[in-house]
């Protein structure tokens, strides 16, 4: 826990435990500096530790100026391959996530940290403004909420926000299921609900983003990964909440067409069967599917 008692609200001048503060970099050299001036501010005894991955401009440069500890990649490998390696380089304690773009205030850093008292896993979650950002992009904020929402069976604030605290032990015990790319907040938050450790959602404000930088997101690069990435939480996080009525359904339509062939026409038809046969093939996939989730979401202790 972060003791405040005798700094200003929102600082931290004793912890019990080490902290990290991870900042995944790709071409940050603009925000970067200011991104790490905050959260030394907010965060002093804490360890800012900044992975490029892979950027082409000074932002290893940028984040050695202002004190943080550096790792690069040779080459860019994704926001999820970042988080992994520096997962492999701290030791243990409290670890923090933050986007090294500038849109996070670093004062909810102390919010996420200070939740580890009770949950396993503290999300910041965003107020969505219509205002700021492409519709197709809010829209699929939106399914994405709602989709995982269904399958944990539990409210999912914001599925994709960058910015989260947890404890080193439990999440490298998923470390083997993250992604390299960019769905690794949507991944770590399913993976600790679906495993059943207790996740907050903590409101934030995040700032808009700097008229000289832009997204990393292409709409139709991603747009495929997208559709990629639903199918990839329906497998990992319930794959029979999907899967069996699918195929009930089916089994029920050949069901009922056999009834009303027989009724009509007196005699059974050949391709009914194929709504049968599908139905069941789809159940049984599901069940498949889902002890594959259930091993991969096994605990590596």
């Amino acid at each position: 826990m972060i003791d405040k008692s005798s700094t200003p609200a929102g600082e931290a001048d004793r912890i019990e435990e080490p902290i990290t503060v991870v900042i995944p970099a790709f071409n940050e050299e603009k925000t970067l500096g200011d991104v790490i001036s905050g959260v030394r501010r907010h965060l002093p005894f804490a360890r800012v530790l900044v992975i490029d991955d892979g950027s082409e401009d000074r932002t290893a440069l940028v984040a050695r100026e202002a004190g943080a500890d550096v790792i690069s990649h040779p080459l860019n490998k994704g926001n999820g391959a970042a988080v992994k390696t520096a997962l492999r380089a701290i030791e243990g304690g409290r670890v923090a996530i933050l986007d090294g773009d500038g849109q996070h205030e670093p004062e909810d850093l102390v919010k996420v940290i200070n939740g580890l008292d009770k949950y396993d896993l503290v999300v910041g979650a965003r107020k969505f403004n219509r205002k700021e950002g492409s519709f197709l992009r809010n829209l699929g904020n939106i399914f994405l909420r709602r989709l995982a929402g269904f399958l944990v069976e539990q409210n999912v604030a914001d599925l994709t926000s960058g910015l989260r605290a947890f404890r080193h032990s439990v999440a490298c015990r998923f470390i083997h299921v993250y992604p390299n790319g960019y769905s690794f907040p949507s991944t770590t938050t399913l993976c600790f609900i679906a495993a059943g450790y207790s996740v907050q959602f903590i409101p934030i404000n995040i700032r808009s983003r700097p008229s000289d930088t832009k997204s990393k997101l292409h709409p139709f690069r991603d747009g495929f990964r997208f559709l990629q990435f639903i199918l990839r939480i329906i497998t990992m996080a319930n794959p029979n909440k999907i899967f069996f009525p699918a195929g009930l359904a089916m089994v029920l339509i050949g069901l009922i067409l056999t009834i009303r062939n027989l009724i009509l026409f007196g005699q059974f038809s050949s391709g009914v069967v194929l709504f049968f046969a599908g139905g069941i093939n789809i159940i049984f996939f599901g069940l498949v599917l889902d002890q594959f989730a259930t091993l991969r979401l096994q605990e590596r202790d």
